[in-house]
């Protein structure tokens, strides 16, 4: 482990340990929320560095996968976390805070650090991955706005939403699983050479496991200090949820996929972003319906109808953009420009 590496996990360790002391002590909630979420994006960071060690051993399409599946370990632990407060609202907006990070802040600087690294400012890809997400993300989109549209207008169909996001969570798991399957089988030669890998594979997943753990505690105390924190600062539920959640939690697809981006590795940059996108969609959020059916508050698919409208037009945004396998810097800035509206419409929510 370089010495650069070992003081970044000591930072981010010594973080986590503050956040806990201020939890414990009784601190002020601002302070509390504040660092949590400070180290949440910092523990993500260090999944996502492990994970590239252990991506050593592995083609790009099961390294993505890798990155995507633990990066989004602090998402899930707050997501539940909050379904177990009562706190549906940052639930909901929690997971869609992560989908509109990845889609749109994230793929759009990606694209931009790209552009300038490639030497004709066209970022080139392999088109399969983008069109297999945009595929999961209207799939997705489908069901919501199909919830969205019967909740808004009220016909029969909206008193049983629970059952049907239920179906509607299994299919998206079914369709995933079969996505999986064929698109892991297809990988390629190792996304990272093992010399330049940033651990060994041993000390990546002991970090792993450790990062893992520090991630539950940390999102309780997020959790726990956001009720009095969000009313001290004047900002509201969803713009948490939608922005800074959805910021902290995806440490791992900002700086890894941008970094890969700029580094001109534009296939494992998108593998690393899409593979999120596609999981968080069709794997998460899904699995998140499920097992909210153990709580007492349930999470389903009907959202706010601003953002049934966002979503489906994020999908559609992302595909037109991304499903010729290639994209230019003003592109990269449009998907930008868009989670800005979305972020400054939700501040005022």
């Amino acid at each position: 482990m370089s010495g650069r590496n070992a003081a970044g996990l000591a930072g981010i360790l010594a973080l986590c340990v503050v956040a806990g002391v201020l939890h414990f002590g009784d601190a002020s909630p601002v302070a509390v929320f504040l660092l949590s979420a400070a180290a949440l994006a910092g523990l993500a960071w260090v999944i996502g560095v492990a994970t590239e060690a252990v991506g050593a051993r592995f083609g790009p399409g099961l390294t993505g996968l890798l990155q995507s599946t633990l990066g989004n370990l602090p998402e899930l632990f707050v997501v539940l976390f909050a379904l177990g407060a009562g706190e549906i609202v940052v639930a909901q907006t929690s997971i869609l805070g992560s989908l509109f990070a990845n889609a749109l802040l994230v793929l759009g600087l990606s694209i931009i650090a790209g552009s300038i690294a490639s030497g004709d400012g066209v970022m080139r890809f392999r088109s399969r991955l983008p069109n297999d997400t945009a595929t999961l993300l209207l799939l997705a989109a489908f069901i919501i706005v199909l919830l969205g549209l019967s909740n808004t207008v009220g016909d029969r169909a909206s008193s049983h939403a629970e059952t049907i996001s239920v179906v509607g969570a299994l299919c998206l798991l079914a369709v995933y699983g079969f996505w999986i399957w064929g698109y892991l089988r297809s990988d390629e030669e190792p996304a990272v050479e093992a010399g330049h890998a940033p651990f060994s594979f041993t000390t990546a997943v002991v970090v792993l496991a450790i990062a893992g753990v520090a991630a539950a505690f940390v999102s309780d105390w997020f959790v726990g200090a956001l009720d009095p924190a969000v009313k001290s600062l004047g900002i509201s539920k969803a713009f948490t949820g939608i922005v800074i959640v959805g910021i902290a939690g995806n440490a791992v697809e900002n700086v890894v996929g941008i970094t890969l981006a700029a580094k001109g590795r534009a296939d494992l940059a998108i593998s690393v972003i899409k593979n999120s996108v596609a999981q968080i969609a069709a794997f998460l959020f899904p699995i998140l319906v499920l097992l909210s059916l153990f709580f007492e508050h349930r999470l389903t698919f009907v959202l706010a109808p601003v953002y049934v409208g966002a979503l489906a037009l994020m999908a559609i945004s992302v595909w037109q953009i991304t499903g010729d396998g290639e994209a230019v810097a003003f592109e990269g800035w449009a998907l930008v420009a868009l989670y800005i509206v979305l972020a400054v419409l939700t501040f005022y929510e």
